[in-house]
């Protein structure tokens, strides 16, 4: 067996050299009201490059306006151009690479006054409405869609693009069987779930072609009863795989729609949330969130069991997400063949801990995983402990 790379020394991610190999996940900033840059994001980056991470990646970008789940994220038209510029040159100046997470809701988007679309019409909480099934006219357009936005990253100098596969999102949908109820070409067999997801990976690797790496944020597990779980998951995997447009995977898990807690771990902040809900919405959350928001257990990366059976089946990189809080947890990723690691929670803590973790002076985040910075997400996503 060949020695485990060092997780501070440079690595290659597709055609980037990247300085290290931990990855700031896509962890949604909030900070993006007028749907473009904004300073407030800039300097949420600049902290992350400047604290010492390879690559920080810029959280939930639309590729249209029917793709918001939030009413501030940033939509990928070219008028988000000269914002993406700024931002690039601001963390290529502190000396780390930048992606972009592009993706559309789905049935999430209901939450944001559009009608919401989905495989299959499903019933949204989070809207108190049905959702519309997607047409084979739709399928196109968002496809479409996907490769402009990447377009869109590719002019904003970007060195990235995060193809959002998972967390109940639209093509999350597509492969669960669980929303997925589809009889036809789309919906059935995992190939058929798989196909929509695929086709939007191929188009986003035709749009940049080999100036980005492209990877994609892929669900391990759904989190709930009847969804994707991880036996059709390494199916998927080895799908993209095959179709050869990737250059790494970030495994992942839950649903924004169904299961958030499911990726978080941790204590659920029930009344966080509801505080940031008006009227009849934030009243459910109180009397209903522990069926919403259930408690999980932390452990230190605790979804490293599903991920090692994917590195098992697979030969290409791989990004292990979920707790990663030590050095001597990125240490043990290296060792069992994970190329990279992706830190989320700890670095709104700490936008410096890789440093601290490279240098020695700490060997793990201070955060404690009160998930109190959830709710922060409609106001500007920040640790609660450090305001």
């Amino acid at each position: 067996m060949n020695p485990a790379p060092d997780p501070f020394a440079p690595a290659t991610l597709g055609p980037l050299t990247l300085r290290n190999r931990i990855v700031k996940a896509a962890t949604f900033e909030g900070a993006t009201r007028e749907h473009v840059v904004s300073d407030r994001l800039i300097e949420f980056h600049r902290k992350v490059a400047a604290g010492g991470v390879g690559l920080t990646t810029v959280a939930y970008c639309a590729v249209s306006p029917d793709g918001c789940g939030t009413p501030n994220e940033i939509i990928l038209s070219p008028e988000a151009v000269p914002g993406l510029q700024q931002l690039a040159d601001v963390v290529h100046a502190e000396g780390a690479a930048v992606a972009a997470q592009i993706g559309h809701a789905g049935a999430v988007a209901a939450a944001t006054g559009h009608r919401g679309l989905s495989p299959s019409p499903v019933f949204s909480p989070l809207a108190m409405k049905r959702t519309r099934a997607v047409t084979t006219d739709d399928i196109a357009r968002i496809t479409e869609d996907f490769g402009r936005a990447a377009r869109v990253v590719a002019d904003g100098g970007f060195d990235a693009v995060e193809v959002h596969l998972g967390h109940g999102y639209l093509p999350s949908e597509f492969l669960s069987p669980k929303i997925n109820k589809r009889t036809d070409e789309w919906g059935g067999s995992i190939e058929n779930r798989a196909r929509f997801p695929r086709q939007i990976v191929q188009a986003v690797r035709d749009a940049v072609g080999d100036r980005l790496a492209v990877t994609a944020k892929l669900n391990m597990a759904d989190g709930v009863p009847g969804g994707l779980w991880v036996d059709e998951s390494v199916e998927v995997a080895a799908m993209l795989q095959a179709d050869g447009c990737l250059d790494a995977i970030e495994l992942t898990g839950g649903s924004s729609l169904q299961n958030p807690m499911y990726l978080f771990r941790g204590e659920a902040p029930i009344h966080e949330m509801a505080d940031t809900m008006p009227g009849v919405l934030g009243l459910g959350m109180r009397l209903f969130g522990k069926r919403f928001l259930p408690e999980y257990p932390f452990e230190e990366a605790y979804f490293l069991p599903y991920a090692r059976q994917f590195r098992d089946a697979l030969t290409m990189p791989l990004i292990l997400l979920g707790g990663i809080n030590r050095v001597d947890t990125i240490h043990r990723a290296m060792e069992e063949g994970f190329e990279f690691v992706a830190m989320g929670r700890a670095l709104l803590r700490e936008p410096d801990l890789v440093n601290k973790l490279q240098s020695g002076t700490s060997q793990e985040g201070l955060c404690i995983h009160c998930n109190k910075c959830m709710p922060t997400i409609y106001r500007g996503t920040h640790c609660v402990l450090v305001d």
